[in-house]
């Protein structure tokens, strides 16, 4: 059925998705430091890993969140893991290079597919909806705000982006007073949340806002103070508490979507830092970032296994709590939750691979292990 009626692929389950890149957000920064976004959801009273709202009528729903030790490969260097992120590639130290600008991907990566992809192929349908009925809509747009070097890696590939000068590590604020002053609007437009503020706004007869399915926002300032302050400097406890307020309003924003919409917020960071606030070599404090993956309460309650991690495991031993993920391994969690195909994504489904033959490898195999067994674990919907 698989095959039959979602062309070698399987049914999309998601509405749209925000990408939350908090620059070196090591793993005990996410862990620790950011209590009103990531603390209140990770271990919320009475709930392992749910937080629930309620719907006009009382019903509870219960979003559903888990914290990863994301783990980069070396170079710890921004535009290299952005490479890796986006394509599931492994730049080298070779290509250092192009930190300075002007090397555009020609890689396949998930940008890339979603602007190519028709979103007759992609679009996520209702339950009891016939697949073929006419009445696909205006495809969403892909939107970014944030570190400039996103654009000189996707130069035309966004439809909507707001770039800002990442180069000066002693400007704390320009970056991310950008993507505060324009994230509030991109989130009002994503897929899911739009079919509640179109409601909303035929009343005023107002429906301007355009539709996202997805959006990038990539905050530096965090990065910005380890390399001038370091990362055990007052100026690193405010600017963590900015972004802590920032994720939260935007948690919420998201937890506030109609019961009938799926939305995945993921927060990560795309290395971590030294004790005095560099990165770009393979310790273990630049190579161990943070994921925190949140589900709006549409998605559906998840199910939790019970050795999970709880609240009493934070402290200097609590990393052995969380498992870890490769952050390569985000290139095909996005193609699976967003339903589009590259030769990387195809190698974890048999199904497709029969059609679509991929050029596998043992690391390869080993990745789709992983991928598989997180998310069928921890949203069993998704079997």
């Amino acid at each position: 059925n698989v095959v039959n009626n979602y062309g070698c692929w399987v049914p999309r389950r998601v509405d749209s998705m925000a990408i939350l890149v908090v620059d070196a957000l090591r793993f005990d920064f996410a862990r620790d430091h950011l209590p009103l976004s990531v603390g209140s959801r990770l271990f919320p009273p009475n709930n392992n890993n749910r937080t629930t709202t309620h719907d006009d009528d009382g019903r509870s729903r219960i979003g559903t969140s888990k914290l990863y030790q994301f783990v980069a490969d070396p170079p710890t260097v921004t535009m290299q893991r952005l490479k890796g992120l986006t394509t599931g590639g492994l730049p080298t130290f070779a290509d250092i290079s192009g930190s300075f600008g002007g090397a555009s991907i020609d890689e396949d990566s998930w940008v890339e597919q979603l602007r190519d992809v028709p979103w007759e192929r992609r679009r996520r349908h209702c339950a009891g909806e016939e697949l073929d009925n006419g009445t696909v809509g205006d495809k969403p747009k892909i939107a970014f705000v944030g570190d400039d070097t996103w654009v000189d890696l996707f130069p035309t590939q966004f439809d909507d982006c707001h770039p800002f000068p990442s180069f000066n590590t002693r400007d704390l604020n320009t970056v991310d007073n950008g993507c505060l002053e324009h994230l509030p609007r991109l989130l009002d437009g994503l897929v899911g949340l739009k079919e509640q503020r179109k409601q909303q706004s035929n009343h005023h007869g107002n429906n301007s806002t355009a539709m996202f399915e997805l959006i990038v926002a990539h905050f530096l300032g965090v990065d910005h103070v380890g390399h001038t302050y370091g990362p055990n400097n007052p100026h690193m406890e405010s600017k963590l508490h900015q972004m802590d307020v920032m994720l939260s309003d935007t948690l919420n924003t998201i937890d506030a979507a109609p019961s009938q919409s799926c939305i995945v917020a993921l927060v990560l960071g795309d290395h971590g830092m030294t004790e005095d606030g560099n990165h770009g070599g393979g310790t273990s404090e630049e190579v161990n970032a943070g994921l925190f993956v949140h589900f709006s309460p549409g998605c559906g309650n998840g199910n939790h296994s019970k050795d999970g991690a709880r609240g009493e495991e934070i402290g200097q031993t609590a990393a052995r709590a969380f498992d870890s993920i490769h952050q390569i391994d985000l290139v095909p969690t996005v193609s699976f939750l967003l339903r589009y195909r590259t030769r990387i994504s195809a190698a974890w489904f048999p199904t497709c691979s029969r059609r679509l033959p991929p050029r596998k490898t043992a690391k390869n195999d080993h990745r789709g292990g992983t991928i598989q067994r997180t998310s069928q674990r921890h949203w069993p919907s998704m079997r």
